[in-house]
């Protein structure tokens, strides 16, 4: 049963690590679609500055398509929580939770801390895609159809990289929900184990 045990914790620990990259990787393609559709479809020249130099209202060519600037600072975030996911998981591979007969007080923390990072990367972009996917689906797509037909550009309505973030997100969230079921595996096993020791020592005796 331990070398069992063993193996799929050193699978899920790996799925974890695998599952942070994936956000990572989501994150660099995520503005992919809206940059090549919706991009040129708004002139900063045009725009209205205030005194700081701010835009306050962007030229669009295309009602909407200043979702791709409003997304800016987001895809960073995004960004950061991809970074900070693949940190947070490599913490099990240093205390050696992928690899340990048994576990101490480090290998619980790692398993915490991989944990807690999904929630709160879950919790810090999870709505944002939400409230963003509402605001794309306010462009007007026929006269961004029109647009890139006659510039012979890209043009897609396609939702896919906002729901994709549903999808990412939940095998993160399935990663490490078997990382806290490998965690109690091996508080069993570990009990298991020490009652047996205990047990050979009262017969020894």
């Amino acid at each position: 049963m331990y070398k069992k045990q063993m193996i799929f914790q050193r699978v899920v620990c790996f799925f974890v690590l695998i599952a942070s990259v994936l956000v990572f990787i989501y994150s660099l393609g995520f503005m992919t679609d809206i940059y090549r559709s919706l991009a040129s479809a708004v002139d900063p020249f045009l725009s209205e500055y205030d005194e700081n130099g701010n835009i306050t209202k962007y030229y669009e060519t295309v009602k909407g398509a200043s979702i791709y600037y409003n997304m800016q600072d987001f895809n960073t975030t995004l960004t950061m929580v991809g970074i900070g996911l693949i940190l947070a998981s490599l913490v099990l591979f240093i205390l050696c939770t992928h690899s340990r007969r048994k576990y101490y007080v480090g290998n619980f923390v790692s398993v915490a801390i991989s944990c807690i990072a999904c929630g709160v990367g879950a919790a810090m972009t999870l709505p944002s895609i939400g409230e963003y996917k509402r605001e794309y689906l306010q462009v007007d797509f026929v006269a961004l159809k029109e647009y890139a037909e006659k510039r012979s550009g890209y043009y897609t309505d396609s939702t896919f990289w906002f729901d994709a973030g549903y999808v990412v997100f939940g095998i993160l969230a399935l990663a490490n929900v078997l990382l806290i079921v490998n965690l109690v595996l091996k508080l069993v096993l570990m009990k298991a184990e020490k009652r047996t020791i205990g047990s050979k020592k009262e017969v020894g005796a």
